[in-house]
């Protein structure tokens, strides 16, 4: 179950802040799924040192930008839009 938070004590004592209370709420709930966005690998290479393998369908190397701040990878990707280069039956790969 991981992090489970019960917030109801605190409704109680928080009248008319029902809204926030809310959203304290809904904001400790975490999707499993969204984590795990873009699947990737985490490989330990040395004592300290990590290769990091990430899958980015429809993204080339030139499509993305990699930085470290603040002890966060942050990997962005951005795109420019297809010039009707292709007629896809079925687009079944998502670029997000």
């Amino acid at each position: 179950m991981g992090n489970a938070f019960d917030f109801s004590p605190l409704f109680r004592s928080t009248v008319g802040f029902d809204r926030l209370m809310s959203l304290l709420e809904s904001a400790a709930r975490v999707d499993e799924a969204t984590l795990s966005y873009p699947p990737c690998n985490i490989e330990r290479i040395g004592d300290d040192a990590y290769r990091v393998s990430l899958a980015v369908a429809g993204f080339g190397l030139d499509d993305l930008q990699i930085e470290t701040r603040e002890n966060s990878l942050i990997v962005t990707g951005k795109q420019e839009a297809a010039k009707g280069e292709h007629r896809y039956l079925h687009q079944g790969i998502a670029g997000r």
